[in-house]
């Protein structure tokens, strides 16, 4: 059987992979991928693929097993030149039932927890998400997905990655965690967001409110120092801005910091540099290690590579890597859609779940879902653990 192409779009370019030259399955946390990685690369080489690529998914969590292929033909691409249609890409089969993990209760229990939390340790913000399960009355297509993704947001990094267990990657990330190209980098997180609104006065009044919330660019700070702290040593410049500004998607507005810097040494890789920030207070938390334990402790199931890191990178260590949000995996006619939400000391909890809301909004027009499907509660045991 043919398997699914893997793509990877950015304004910058597209890559395309076809085939299976190779799969590594190295864990990001291991201290090996980047060896096997090159290693793979030159075996693909020796066998005759010219400019071989790795491209593919790394999880949340780095000691979880790699999704990265090097397909056996791969083209760089102008990103204008699409090799789909994306107009065009069909009715998907309707949505007939959904639950969401953690449910809308468990979730703002989880943030209380979390906001508890912070009064005992030294943790200052964690990321908590959702998983909503969506089943449709047929077999979903993911490349039906992808071009709907692709029409809905012509901006962002839009990827398809098929996975060893037969389900798919699919999704539009609005943000880079890292660009590589030469001895220069760029990295654009994201932390501090607040849902569109239908009308431009109203949205206007959102983007303007995101801009001077306290919580938000506080949020956003703890993203930004980590991102400075952990490149400084490995720049010869680097600039991160004061302040934030807006990005927007067609779902929400986000406070987005663009740092650029020259590298020290150019023979660092893009996926060297990646797994070094990876995860960020973005996805994660800060400091890491304690909010990670925090979200062991509350979230109910495991992100897979949802918050993980999807891109590609060639032979000389060029590429892009951005954090894998707005996402779902697809397998038959099940699929699994997240968001999160960052947590702070004045997190509200109705406000949380209703960015998540908002977030899940982007896959779900992919699905011709209009508004937030309604969803049944799962039931999960009561919150009681702190994090010192």
């Amino acid at each position: 059987m043919a398997t699914s192409p893997t793509l990877f779009l950015s304004a910058h370019r597209g890559v395309r992979g076809q085939g299976v030259f190779e799969r590594i399955a190295t864990p990001a946390g291991s201290g090996a991928l980047q060896r096997d990685v090159t290693a793979a690369l030159r075996r693909a080489r020796d066998a005759g693929i010219t400019d071989p690529i790795a491209i593919g998914a790394i999880p949340f969590d780095t000691a979880r097993p790699s999704e990265l292929i090097v397909p056996e033909r791969s083209e760089i691409f102008c990103r204008d030149t699409v090799p789909f249609a994306a107009g065009d890409s069909g009715a998907l089969p309707a949505i007939v039932a959904s639950h969401s993990i953690p449910g809308e209760d468990r979730f703002r229990q989880g943030v209380r927890q979390a906001v508890a939390n912070f009064g005992l340790s030294d943790i200052r913000k964690a990321v908590l998400s959702r998983v909503l399960e969506v089943e449709l009355a047929g077999r979903a297509d993911p490349a039906r997905i992808f071009a709907s993704l692709a029409a809905q947001n012509p901006t962002g990094y839009q990827f398809r990655v098929p996975l060893a267990d037969g389900a798919e990657l699919v999704g539009v990330s609005p943000e880079l965690l890292l660009r590589k190209e030469g001895d220069r980098i760029v990295s654009n997180p994201l932390a501090g967001s607040a849902r569109r609104q239908p009308d431009s006065d109203s949205d206007a009044a959102a983007a303007g409110a995101l801009l001077q919330s306290p919580k938000d660019l506080r949020e956003h700070r703890y993203v930004t120092d980590d991102i400075r702290r952990l490149l400084l040593p490995l720049c010869a410049t680097l600039d991160v801005p004061q302040t934030p500004s807006l990005l927007s998607t067609a779902a929400m507005w986000h406070l987005s910091t663009r740092i650029e810097g020259t590298l020290r040494d150019p023979g660092m890789s893009a996926l060297e540099l990646a797994c070094t920030l990876h995860p960020t207070p973005a996805v994660c938390g800060y400091p890491t290690r304690l909010a990670r334990k925090l979200i062991d402790l509350v979230e109910p199931f495991e992100r897979g590579l949802f918050a993980g890191i999807v891109g590609w990178m060639d032979a000389d260590g060029n590429g892009e890597w951005a954090v894998t949000i707005r996402c779902g995996t697809v397998q038959g006619n099940t699929i699994r859609l997240f968001a999160g939400a960052g947590i702070v000391a004045d997190s509200c909890p109705d406000a949380e779940w209703a960015e998540t809301q908002g977030k899940l909004a982007t896959m779900l027009r992919a699905l011709g879902a209009s508004h937030p499907v309604a969803v049944a509660p799962a039931i999960a045991p009561a919150i009681t653990a702190e994090v010192a």
